[in-house]
């Protein structure tokens, strides 16, 4: 609650303070009154720095998971076609070679308009940016002007905040409700999701589908998966055309398929769309492979939500002949309905499982696990290990694994850091499974 910060406010020099609670102050600072602080922050960040958004073209990515991928493989088309381009989402915050680490997905509204700000001051000519569903209903992007909207999927995730999947799913629809209906403002909606036709039935303006479903408008076939790469065929309105990625699995295909739809709408060259996955070698955190020249995979990706975690198990299963190893844990202070999902998918699609910690917080990490043990117990004959310290539980799943095995770390991808009690400790996944691989040669 900001009313509780408001004298340390004054100490530092603020010269007005906005609440919405009456407020009784020892001070001659000007005091206003609003009923939705969040909102006036949008209004007042957007007026400062003169809604810079009006001048940019502007897409949002809203989606469970996935947001990351597309926002960097419309980026990598994009400047395959000699735009400029600035991103913001989980990673950073980047225009050209400026980049700067952020603390939410969508920070608040005052970073927003700071950074479309400087994006018109280097001539940006496109923003590329993930929109998640606490920035949609915290208003820290009412006042930012989309021109585009792009869904890509929908899971459970993030209920400790939205309480069901209803309001969950309201939130997210806010972006296309966003997108008014000026001629080259447009949705995508990944129309093999369950809630694709809520979602085109509702959003604002025109709509484009993608999907491998023949009812998409823009569609991937004769899809190919192996552990160095992916290959499919595009078709669109009879175009058509062959892709092949580095990137991997079938939640790959629907992410280059939302940037292939966007990029097909903004009338680039199928060459340059080509040209450009073809170039992509990943994203950070994102099914990233670890190779240290060890006799089996390891890889490390960001899923910590049951449907991500089904999708990096599932690709890894129909790809691989020999062992899976799983090691995987749930946030703390979050959604505790998801920990026994989270469980039992892990034990459906791996031969062995270790559970562990992923960033506990104010929960005590063997409580977390303790509910995730549930799931785990669904699967008959389902192995697993209990190891809370997650520097041992990686040692261990390496350990373990023997020639053209996959060890799979998940729930963390590109965070370096490990969130325990009150203290951010440095950890990172990647470094410590080299660390790891490298001495025991």
């Amino acid at each position: 609650d900001g009313h509780l910060y408001i004298e340390q406010a004054i100490k530092n020099g603020a010269i007005a303070i906005l609440v919405e609670d009456e407020v009784d102050i020892n001070s001659e600072v000007t005091v206003i009154r609003n009923s939705d602080t969040r909102k006036a922050l949008a209004q007042i960040a957007a007026n400062y720095y003169g809604s810079p958004s009006k001048n940019l073209r502007l897409i949002g990515v809203t989606g469970t998971n996935g947001k990351t991928s597309i926002t960097h493989l419309i980026k990598a088309i994009l400047e395959e076609s000699g735009k400029k381009v600035g991103i913001m989402g989980t990673l950073y915050a980047k225009i050209g070679d400026r980049e700067k680490n952020l603390n939410h997905t969508t920070p608040e509204a005052l970073e927003i308009e700071e950074f479309m700000s400087a994006a018109i001051d280097e001539k940006t000519d496109y923003v590329v940016m993930e929109v998640s569903s606490h920035a949609l209903d915290l208003h820290r992007v009412d006042e930012i002007d989309f021109n585009v909207a792009i869904f890509s999927n929908l899971s459970q995730d993030h209920l400790d905040y939205h309480q069901n999947m209803e309001q969950y799913r309201a939130a997210k629809l806010k972006l296309f409700k966003m997108i008014n209906s000026e001629e080259n403002n447009f949705s995508l909606v990944n129309i093999d999701d369950s809630n694709a036709e809520y979602f085109i039935n509702h959003a604002n303006g025109n709509v484009l589908t993608y999907g491998i479903e023949e009812s998409a408008d823009v569609r991937a076939e004769n899809i190919n998966i192996s552990l160095k790469g992916t290959s499919f065929v595009v078709k669109y309105q009879g175009l058509e055309f062959k892709v092949n990625m580095k990137l991997i699995g079938m939640f790959s295909v629907y992410n280059a398929l939302a940037a292939i739809a966007f990029a097909l709408k903004e009338n680039v060259d199928p060459k340059i769309i080509k040209k450009a996955l073809e170039k992509v070698s990943g994203v950070p955190g994102r099914f990233e492979q670890i190779d240290c020249g060890q006799e089996f995979s390891v890889i490390v990706d960001y899923a910590h939500t049951p449907d991500g975690l089904e999708n990096i198990l599932k690709t890894t299963k129909q790809i691989v002949e020999n062992r899976i190893i799983t090691v995987f844990g749930c946030g703390g202070d979050r959604d505790r309905t998801k920990r026994p999902l989270m469980g039992e998918i892990a034990a459906k699609y791996s031969d062995f499982c270790i559970v562990t910690s992923d960033n506990p917080r104010s929960e005590e990490p063997q409580a977390i696990i303790d509910d995730i043990v549930p799931g785990l117990n669904k699967v008959k004959d389902s192995r697993y290990a209990i190891i809370v310290d997650r520097y041992e539980a990686i040692r261990h799943a390496l350990y373990l694994a023997k020639k053209g095995d996959v060890v799979i770390i998940a729930g963390k991808g590109h965070e370096n850091y490990q969130i325990i009690g009150d203290k951010v400790l440095d950890f990172d996944d990647r470094k410590v499974a080299r660390e790891i691989l490298r001495s025991t040669k």
